[in-house]
């Protein structure tokens, strides 16, 4: 019975080593491996496990390279994996540029990837060129007219250009500056109407893809439409302007008016005030010049009688004023 007992334990303790060891070692792999002619030795794959290094994801592309006549090394799939790239995504690029003809090598590769581009991407747009199409992009002619122009831009991947390359936004920005200043550059909009592949003859020949990841091969017109007059509109907004400017300044000058007015006013009470102040002191002339015996008693009663004498002149003045008003025209009443 403790013989039974100890075997069967030593049978759970290899099986639980026999776990271990293939999950340590990746047995399967390694074999996988070996049958697709990559030499690769347990203890590398051991050496991958310290490394913090999942083998599956740099034995399968090295498998993959292998079996598509890409002589690759393992050490530059682990450094890629290292670096935190996307070593399958890499040698699928670089399995896909060897079918197209295209160079690219797996440090041209792995720097795309690096630099945070799809390199896959990238091979697939050099083989099959993308079209890019902007939105609205509006331009005004010389004489006013808004012009509305939508374009598609036929873009292959450069791959050279790829680290550091500017990007589709960069592209759709220079086509649509130059739509607008070709556009703008036009005296007459209906001439644009009429020949509208101008626009992407002259936008084509500016060279836009300098210092961008792209090749432009083609830049086509879409759609084109009229927009608003921009020249009348701004014409009217100017006038309205003007406008306002006048009416302000009329109104600038009505209160200068205004202002004046009432101190021409204000000065006119003053010298009536004058007035009254020298005329009261008419009497206290009189008194003193009386009392000083300059003007005699019979002198004052004399200015007395022509003072009475003018007010009774003036009051006939007015009172025959007043009945020549009423009289009525007689042809008036003739025909009533």
């Amino acid at each position: 019975m403790p013989t039974e007992i100890i075997a069967l334990v030593a049978i759970a303790i290899a099986v639980i080593l026999l776990g271990i060891l293939f999950t340590f070692i990746p047995v399967g792999l390694w074999i996988a491996a070996w049958a697709a002619n990559v030499r690769i030795g347990i203890f590398q794959l051991v050496g991958m496990r310290l490394r913090r290094i999942v083998p599956k994801r740099v034995v399968n592309p090295l498998v993959k390279a292998k079996k598509a006549g890409l002589d690759l090394k393992l050490n530059k799939l682990e450094g890629h994996y290292l670096a935190g790239g996307n070593v399958d995504r890499v040698v699928n690029a670089l399995i896909a540029a060897h079918r197209a003809n295209i160079e690219l090598t797996f440090e041209r590769g792995a720097a795309i990837d690096l630099a945070g581009r799809d390199v896959l991407e990238a091979v697939q747009m050099s083989v099959n060129p993308k079209v890019i199409e902007t939105p609205f992009i509006a331009g005004v002619a010389m004489d006013g007219i808004e012009i509305k122009a939508k374009s598609r831009i036929t873009v292959r991947a450069n791959i050279d250009r790829l680290v550091g390359g500017a990007g589709e936004e960069t592209i759709i920005a220079r086509v649509g500056e130059g739509i607008v200043s070709t556009i703008g550059s036009n005296d007459d909009h209906k001439a644009v109407l009429e020949n509208p592949d101008m626009i992407s003859q002259t936008v084509l020949s500016k060279g836009l893809d300098s210092g961008t990841a792209f090749e432009i091969l083609s830049i086509d017109i879409a759609d084109i439409d009229i927009g608003k007059n921009i020249g009348a509109e701004l014409q009217t907004d100017q006038a309205e302007a003007d406008k306002k400017i006048a009416q302000a300044k009329a109104e600038e000058r009505r209160a200068m008016a205004v202002a004046q007015e009432q101190e021409m006013n204000a000065r006119v009470e003053e010298m009536r005030a004058r007035v009254v102040e020298a005329e009261a002191e008419v009497p206290q002339a009189m008194a003193e010049a009386l009392r000083s015996g300059n003007l005699g008693v019979m002198d004052y009663y004399n200015l007395q009688n022509v003072e009475a004498d003018t007010d009774m002149r003036k009051n006939i003045g007015k009172s025959t004023k007043d009945d020549d008003e009423n009289i009525r025209d007689p042809h008036q009443d003739i025909d009533r």
